[in-house]
């Protein structure tokens, strides 16, 4: 199994989005994305923080700010690693206009992948997980309805992440940013849930009746969830520390 790999140059193409407006990544040079590398060093991540352990495989994600950034990262580089798949060898059974719009959200996980990358990279270098591998033998990457199951779990799974991990960040523009994103992942959760079913966009499944808001999952919540599509065995138990 070939490991989720990054598109492009070096550490310094990946960063360009972060400081030059580039057709569809030019809204990361509007989110706040450029935060001085002080601010996330100081939020209180230690050296061994987000090691991978050689002895267990074991990958801790870290605490602090850089803990819920990689965190973040991991969940998007198994989206982005999905929807590549999606696009590459799209189900038989695809409409045209199902085709293009999974060649657009591979597009943006892509996106959301790369600024992970270059924003760890730039304030916290040293500190960013390994590429991870995938696991989709469990996917029928040729039938529609295994292709949307999966697409409405990591898209639900993406935006309650989001939701329960923005209360740890410290740092305000990746706050910023991360309501950027989860707003994206919450465009794309509705469209797949319509698909498999009208109307469920936003049924009481994931909203709440009495709040009238998203569901939230904490970190280690969500990583048990994801753990089965990924090789490495992911430590989120210090994210939000």
């Amino acid at each position: 199994m070939s490991k989720i790999t990054q598109s492009g140059g070096d550490d310094a193409e990946f960063a360009k989005p972060l400081y030059t407006p580039i057709k569809r990544r030019s809204f990361f040079m509007y989110a706040g994305a450029t935060a001085g590398a002080t601010a996330l060093l100081l939020s209180g991540c230690d050296d061994d923080d987000n090691d991978t352990d050689n002895n267990s495989g074991m990958v801790n994600l870290g605490s602090g700010d850089v803990g819920v950034l990689n965190f973040a990262y991991a969940l998007e580089q198994l989206e982005a690693a999905f929807y590549a798949q999606v696009k590459a060898t799209p189900a038989a059974d695809f409409s045209a206009v199902e085709k293009d719009y999974f060649s657009q959200v591979a597009a943006h996980e892509a996106i959301h992948r790369d600024f992970f990358k270059a924003a760890i990279n730039r304030d916290a270098p040293g500190k960013i997980i390994q590429d991870l591998t995938p696991i989709f033998t469990s996917i029928d990457f040729t039938k529609r309805a295994s292709v949307l199951a999966t697409a409405k779990t990591f898209e639900d799974l993406g935006v309650a992440a989001y939701n329960g991990a923005g209360k740890y960040i410290k740092t305000a523009d990746y706050l910023v940013v991360a309501g950027k994103i989860v707003s994206v992942e919450a465009r794309h959760a509705a469209y797949v849930r319509d698909l498999i079913a009208n109307g469920s966009f936003a049924d009481d499944t994931i909203i709440d009746a009495t709040t009238g808001l998203d569901k939230a999952m904490e970190p280690v919540d969500v990583i048990a969830a994801a753990q089965p599509f990924v090789q490495q065995k992911l430590d989120a138990t210090s994210v939000g520390k």
